[in-house]
């Protein structure tokens, strides 16, 4: 699962200004949002670097279900980074 995580993330590289939006930066997140981990230090600091950039990342179809997961949302808060509203 992990794999093909990073795998979809590496699909959707976006532009934002001179925040480059990268899901692959996300990816110390993903044993945390696919699964029962405890986010890690680098994920959380990752996770708050990449936050202007998830409503981005809903909007991609390959992304969505990722992001917009139950467990996506758990690991934001537990990195105290609020989920954004799109």
């Amino acid at each position: 699962i992990c794999i093909v995580f990073v795998l979809l993330l590496s699909e959707a590289e976006l532009s934002m200004g001179a925040m480059t939006c990268n899901p692959l930066e996300l990816s110390p997140c993903a044993s945390a949002i696919t699964g029962a981990n405890a986010p890690s230090a680098i994920c959380c600091s990752k996770l708050k670097e990449q936050r202007i950039c998830l409503c981005q990342y809903m909007k991609d179809p390959n992304l969505r279900k990722f992001v917009n997961s139950p467990n996506a949302r758990k690991v934001a808060t537990v990195c105290g980074s609020p989920f954004p509203r799109c």
